[in-house]
């Protein structure tokens, strides 16, 4: 597969941007709100001075036991930023097939590779404020559950070695968007504060 990033600005800043602050991204960003939690994104469209930069930004608060699902950028590296609250669970899975996976606390910083599956998930009892910058300005957000179940469900199922009637119950109760989807994780899945562990 052939990936390619943004090219080098040749100006100093779009034509036309006449101002470099955005005010209140949680009201005036795109707006993506869940069970899980908000996500509030600028990209050129919203703040037109990020047009010919090569970046997008983006805040989250996740709220205890929310989850930024799976999911992946074709176009982008993400470096993510734990403001407050959480802890937070992140991790992605290298060609190799390796899970890479930390806890963040307020101040911690990690990174996600482009085009490597990735997650995040508020671990704490307390509401997880953290942002994301990512150097495209057009990452592409991709979630793997519900892009997974876009393949035929014979083709799935030799995939995963699964009989078909179990994919197909399993796929009626996934969210059919594919952008990215803040989710809060079942009661049995997920306690507040408890098995802060890299593993579960």
């Amino acid at each position: 597969a052939a990936m390619a990033s943004d090219p080098d600005p040749v100006v100093d800043f779009a034509a036309g941007s006449t101002s470099f602050v955005f005010r209140d991204i949680f009201k005036n960003g795109e707006i993506v709100q869940d069970t899980g939690g908000i996500r509030a994104g600028l990209v050129a469209t919203t703040f037109p001075a990020l047009a010919g930069q090569g970046m997008t930004v983006v805040r989250f608060r996740l709220v205890p036991c929310g989850c930024q699902l799976a999911h992946y950028h074709p176009r982008a590296t993400e470096i993510l930023s734990l403001i407050s609250g959480g802890p937070l669970q992140v991790g992605f899975v290298d060609t190799k097939g390796n899970a890479h996976v930390s806890i963040l606390y307020p101040g911690d910083v990690t990174l996600f590779p482009r085009g490597l599956l990735h997650f995040e998930l508020n671990v704490g009892s307390e509401e997880a404020d953290y942002v994301s910058a990512l150097n495209s300005q057009n990452p592409g957000t991709l979630t793997a559950a519900a892009a997974l179940f876009k393949i035929p469900t014979r083709a799935l199922a030799s995939s995963l070695n699964l009989p078909a009637t179990l994919l197909q119950r399993i796929n009626s109760t996934l969210t059919p968007n594919i952008g990215p989807i803040l989710q809060k994780a079942r009661r049995s899945d997920c306690v507040p504060g408890r098995d802060i562990t890299l593993n579960y």
